[in-house]
């Protein structure tokens, strides 16, 4: 590496509060040496300009600065220029962009604009680090706080379910689960970011976990100190009454406290009572539930009823303000959903970091504090500074931006190909068929073999599959029993978790079945899990991969401790340590094992968990086996939000949710409950419409849109007209998925990335910008037809259908007939539709229509490639740029720039403007590839 300046290398020593400290300069960065006068805090700080505006921050309490590869950040070939002075007791490095100063009284780090305004910095003595140790790892419980900025707003932390979009003054903890994504990464409205560098259980804001409600004085039903009600009554009407101070049923473990012989279906029990609080404040409370559960407090309802399936619970949280000394009633109504269900209520003191809007992570171990610092001049720029660290996004191909048809599952190869032929009968777009789990032998779960008696003929159905023109998705878990060829074969190189075998972990398939999942963090490991499903699958011409349950969920609802037991160890060190990485690990290996098998075919994964950097391995996301039910289609909003937030730009869910509602599975023909099934899938579909991937899938009833609602009846028409226009967007969509890997772009964005100035846009949770042009309104409470619409202060909004024109910077009450969720277009907008088709690139793009939207000036850039192969990373794709003049009423086609395989030459745009009178007459343009200038 080059020497950057003179002084490489040099030490230099300040006498600071009667300690000697140092600094030393290296190419890539500073390192500062403190001498605390105590144990456990800061003795090393590194800065490394990672490129003028992202600095990488370590700090130590040792003496030597741990040295370990990051699973998540790729090595810059070469850092940002910098230069170091001393100011006081500042030392400060200073790049093109901004100058980091480290404080060698405090060690306190802060970060500043190059004229000197600050952005955020350390909180002075909160940089905590506590001797730990898992396995053979030694390490530290780390905690990082910041100062943060009022009038901000922060987003990022994954995909969570407790339908937040602002996490200020709030917390979360990072870990993965089933319908839960942890991605340790933040980016604020005032344009910064941090990228949390540790693979542990973190956690958000506050640090401390929720405590039982034994924290409270109780008080049961009669007024007696010391416990709350609960009363059990099971459906034959048999009710007891037992004493519990704590509603901690919330895993396997602890739900063995339930009563002994207790018949939990169609049972209600019921908590009730006082609770009273020591200190008065406000108290966080964490309401994690399967069945059907109400919360009542001082007898008003807190949490309307609630409903998850019994194998997977979710999490709700709500705030009340207590008084010391007074008592608050407390009514909890749970209808377990059968069987083993879950039901835990916690509550916690709000801490002084939420209060004060603070910035936290903490994580229960590592080897030192490892974060990255990322500045912006928007919150595009902070996304596209998380990439840079952790990779950039792949161009999906251009079929998975179509729709994909899918249910839990196509039980035989009829089946399948059934539904792909009724699509293309009925003339329903459709791109992606996708198989779900168990396709195979009922004792061969892990051997990627196809039942013979279920699919006789594999390849046969998969050629099938292509030749309608379609693509085939498969399930592929890391989840091996121990009876397989295959289990066999990790586990003769150590590269099986072994406790899940040990403890005879039997699943729920038939009698029970043995197994466990490989360890993805062995690099052996992850080049034989590739070469088993290329032998089996990708050989035979399946194009994607569902890698389900990659959190991994060896046992679903164990407690955490015994989830670390069973992936313990892994080949990098204890499961502790490595605990929230494993989808990383799980999609790399796919990734680079297809890319070298068929370096020309793109990788395309849909992994249910993921974690920072899971966008360089072509990762998508969904949000897991979410419920059926309206609350639960509308938490999808800001979790697919935040998700994108958090950097990783193709996430979809289940449209219609997977989990279903018994009185769903069993609903006759004009029941009020089916009713308000093909209701919520249409609502629910509509807004699918406008997620970055387009995908039904769930437990019966079947989600085929023939099968939702008849042939030509009003909800099928509502899900064909907007399967069709999906379609028709396809030049937009494709573009947009073209600049996720050329601009670092985020095609599912929370009004502020593009109204940043308008503060009112910071926490609309309900709406969200699709791309540039369009701001999505899901409707999702039942029987609604209209909703309130904020449209942000900008030049002003079209009704996507009508054209109607609509002043920003104010709330309207909007129309919204079940025909149509609102939909809104920007003034300035230039947005490119082409014609219907069964599936993309089914009609060549030689005519697009062009709808120019007046009121301001715009620009959008038409991205096209070859869609299946990586030659664009070569520079083998173009760009077709239109620039409208508002003033002049001009619209500007460029010069074509770039060329691909295949490219049309030739093309006919229908340019059509939209204005507050309405629609023009359309202008025809004759396009070949150089600059045209149309009035319109």
């Amino acid at each position: 590496m080059k020497k950057r300046f003179a002084f490489v290398f040099s030490l230099v020593f300040i006498t600071a509060t009667g300690f000697c400290q140092s600094y030393k300069v290296l190419p890539s960065g500073i390192l500062i040496t403190l001498h605390p006068t105590h144990a456990n805090t800061k003795h090393l700080i590194e800065l490394e300009p990672v490129t003028a505006a992202i600095i990488h921050v370590t700090e130590s309490p040792a003496s030597i600065m741990p040295e370990e590869k990051s699973l998540i950040a790729i090595p810059p070939k070469q850092y940002a220029h910098f230069s170091v002075t001393k100011k006081g007791d500042l030392i400060i490095l200073s790049t093109q962009k901004l100058n980091v100063s480290v404080s060698l009284k405090t060690g306190v780090v802060a970060f500043a604009h190059r004229d000197g305004s600050p952005i955020l910095s350390e909180m002075q003595d909160s940089s905590m680090f506590h001797p730990a140790q898992a396995g053979q790892d030694k390490g530290y419980t780390i905690q990082q706080v910041f100062n943060g900025s009022s009038g901000e707003a922060i987003y990022g932390l994954g995909q969570q379910q407790s339908d937040v979009l602002d996490y200020k003054h709030k917390s979360e903890i990072l870990y993965q689960y089933n319908t839960k994504v942890s991605i340790p990464f933040i980016t604020s409205t005032k344009n910064y970011g941090i990228l949390w560098d540790n693979y542990s259980l973190s956690k958000y804001g506050d640090p401390r976990n929720y405590c039982n409600l034994n924290q409270f004085v109780l008080f049961n039903k009669n007024g007696e100190q010391g416990s709350l009600t609960a009363t059990y009554t099971e459906a034959n009407g048999h009710s007891f009454v037992r004493q519990e101070d704590s509603i901690d049923y919330e895993n396997l473990t602890t739900v063995k406290n339930f009563p002994d012989h207790f018949n939990f279906n169609n049972a209600t029990i019921t908590w009730e009572g006082w609770i009273e609080p020591r200190i008065s404040g406000d108290y966080k409370f964490n309401l994690y539930y399967a069945g059907y559960t109400t919360v009542y407090m001082n007898d008003s309802l807190i949490v309307p009823e609630r409903w998850r399936t019994a194998w997977n619970p979710n999490t709700y949280r709500y705030q009340i303000h207590l008084t010391a000394g007074k008592r608050t009633r407390l009514k909890l109504v749970w209808h377990p959903d059968g069987g083993i269900s879950y039901i835990g209520l916690k509550a916690l003191s709000i801490c002084p970091i939420e209060k004060n809007g603070n910035i936290s992570f903490w994580s229960e171990i590592g080897d030192k504090i490892d974060y990255y610092f990322i500045d912006g001049n928007s919150l595009d720029q902070v996304i596209s500074g998380y990439r840079t660290i952790t990779g950039k996004a792949t161009i999906m191909p251009s079929w998975a931006m179509g729709y994909w048809q899918s249910r839990e599952r196509y039980k035989t190869q009829e089946e399948l190909l059934s539904v792909v032929k009724e699509y293309r009968k009925l003339r329903l777009p459709l791109d992606n068929i996708v198989q779900d789990w168990f396709y195979w032998p009922e004792n061969a779960w892990g051997s990627h073999r196809f039942d013979k008696q279920r699919f006789p003929h594999p390849t046969a159905m998969i050629d099938s599959v292509h030749l309608m023109h379609a693509h085939i998705m498969i399930s592929v878990w890391p989840k091996f029993y121990a009876t397989t060829k295959h289990f066999k074969e990790f586990a003769q190189h150590g590269w099986m978790y072994m406790r899940a075998i040990h403890d005879s972990i039997r699943d729920w398939v038939g009698k029970g079945y043995v197994g466990s999942f490989y360890d993805a963090y062995s690099p052996g490991a992850r080049k034989l899990f590739w070469d088993q499903i290329n032998a089996n699958l990708f050989s035979k011409g399946i194009d994607a991969w569902w890698m389900d349950a990659s959190e991994p969920d060896i046992e679903s609802n164990s407690s955490i401790t015994y989830r670390k037991a069973l992936m313990n160890p892994t080949a990098l060190g204890s499961s502790d340590k490595y605990f929230n990485a494993y989808a990383l690990m799980n999609a790399k290996g796919i990734y680079e094992g297809q890319r070298t098998t068929d370096p020309n075919k793109r990788v395309f994964i849909l992994t249910r968990s993921a974690f920072a950097g899971s966008q360089h391995y072509a990762a998508a996301t969904w949000s897991g086996d979410i419920g059926t039910r309206w609350e639960d289609m509308q938490a999808q909003i800001p979790a697919g939000l935040n998700f994108a937030m958090s950097g990783i730009p193709f996430w979809t869910m289940d449209i219609g949710g997977f989990c279903v509602e018994h009185r769903y599975e069993t609903a006759k023909e004009g029941s009020s409950d089916l009713t308000e099934w093909r209701e919520l899938n249409a609502r629910w579909f509509q807004f699918g419409t406008f997620c970055p991937l387009f995908r039904s899938h769930g437990q019966f009833p079947y989600r085929e849109i023939y099968n939702i609602s008849p042939v030509n009846s009003p909800i099928y028409n509502i899900m064909a007209y907007y399967d069709r226009l999906r379609y028709r967007l396809m030049p937009y969509i494709y573009t947009l998925d073209g600049m996720t890997y050329l601009d670092n772009y985020t095609i599912m964005r929370p009004l502020a990335m593009n109204f940043e100035s308008d503060s009112k846009t910071f926490d609309v949770k309900d709406q969200y910008m699709f791309g540039p042009a369009l701001m999505v309104c899901p409707v999702y409470k039942y029987l609604a037809r209209t909703r309130e619409i904020y449209f942000p202060a900008s030049a002003g909004w079209y009704d996507f259908y009508s054209g109607q024109y609509i002043t920003g910077g104010e709330k309207k009450q909007v129309e919204a007939p079940l025909s149509r969720m609102p939909l809104y277009v920007a003034a300035g907008a230039i947005l490119p539709m082409g014609p219907v088709m069964e599936y993309t690139r089914q009609t060549p793009a030689t005519e697009l229509e062009i709808r120019v939207y007046a009121g301001c000036n715009g620009l959008f850039s038409l991205y096209e490639d070859e869609g299946i192969n990586y030659n664009y990373e070569k520079g083998d794709y173009s760009n077709i740029p239109f620039r409208y003049n508002d003033k002049t009423k001009t619209l500007s086609i460029g010069d074509r720039i770039g060329n691909f395989n295949g490219m049309l030459k030739n093309r006919i745009f229908k340019i059509v403007l939209i204005d507050k009178k309405g629609e023009s007459k359309p202008v025809l343009v004759h396009y070949n590839g150089h600059k045209v200038v149309v009035s319109i």
